[in-house]
């Protein structure tokens, strides 16, 4: 890097870069992907134990704490000149610590597919790699799968889906997410798009009058709990049970199978209600944009039969 470089990341924070950083330490397992996937994994010197791919790549990162309980004196004692964090994944305490230590803290929050691709362009900057071939073949590819994804969508009927993140309580996300991007990007609609959680949580089981927008503030209202009821009032087609962050089994796959719902109406009821890779939904940057031919394969297979 021949000259400062100056980001503003999702906080407002300006992040001033003198040089392009050599050590990195990835808060957040979809960015520990995108840095390898760019070539760059050789900068990566800590990662959370979350941060599990490319398995043979990241081994040999070591692990310090977790997502949501970093190990700030370890992250320090590393002299990173970076520390990648996300507002959903880490937590405000963690980050303010390790920026308190004078290390630059970038904080992305992208909630679109092509968030997260503006956001690799971002760390390709910062780490003075655009001009590398190899880096732009990549980024070219995943522009390109990008641009054919919502070509698809402009063409196919979309198909009415319900995406569950938790089973005890029952979870799902709104559409202001990258998961909700990711399957409208496959072919699939989020049933659930439009139900913000509402607080407390009597009023998100309508068993309450919830909190007014004033009385919520800032808190997230991007993963409702929902009824069983609900559910089958808003009749997917398609049920996706990833296995992250919760690992839906085959046990609670039956338990969709006997709702009265679209999904579990197929001869073959095996149809409607499949397991998916969670990574493929919400790992946004790389792995998403690898994903994206793979998630529209599913829902196809399913409008298909």
């Amino acid at each position: 890097m021949k000259r400062e470089v100056r980001f503003w990341d999702s906080m407002t924070r300006e992040i001033v870069l003198a040089r392009a950083p050599r050590r990195i330490v990835s808060l957040v397992p979809s960015d520990t992907y995108s840095l390898v996937a760019l070539g760059a994994g050789e900068r990566l010197v800590g990662r959370t134990r979350y941060c599990v791919e490319p398995a043979a790549a990241v081994e040999r990162i070591p692990a310090m704490g977790g997502t949501k309980n970093a190990d700030v004196e370890t992250i320090v004692a590393a002299a990173p000149d970076l520390v990648l964090a996300n507002r959903e994944e880490n937590t405000k305490k963690d980050l303010e610590r390790i920026a308190q230590a004078g290390i630059a803290v970038y904080v992305s929050f992208p909630k679109r597919v092509a968030d997260g691709l503006a956001h690799l362009g971002r760390i390709v900057r910062m780490l003075d790699i655009a001009a590398d071939a190899r880096v732009k073949e990549r980024l070219r590819g995943y522009y390109e799968a990008l641009r054919e994804a919502e070509a698809s969508v402009e063409r196919l009927p979309p198909v009415p889906s319900f995406f569950p993140i938790w089973m005890d309580p029952l979870m799902t996300i709104h559409g202001d997410t990258i998961i909700s991007d990711v399957m409208r990007l496959g072919g699939a609609s989020n049933v659930f798009a439009d139900r913000a959680r509402r607080y407390p949580l009597a009023a998100d089981l309508g068993r309450a009058a919830p909190l007014t927008p004033e009385q919520v503030e800032s808190r997230d209202t991007r993963y409702p709990r929902v009824s069983w009821d609900e559910v089958v009032t808003r009749a997917p087609e398609l049920v996706l049970l990833p296995d992250e962050p919760h690992d839906f089994t085959e046990a609670d796959a039956a338990r969709f199978r006997a709702l009265d719902i679209p999904a579990a109406k197929w001869s073959d009821n095996l149809a409607g209600v499949i397991k998916v890779d969670g990574k493929d939904f919400s790992w946004y940057g790389a792995r998403c944009l690898e994903g994206l031919a793979r998630v529209a394969a599913v829902i196809d297979r399913h409008r298909r039969r």
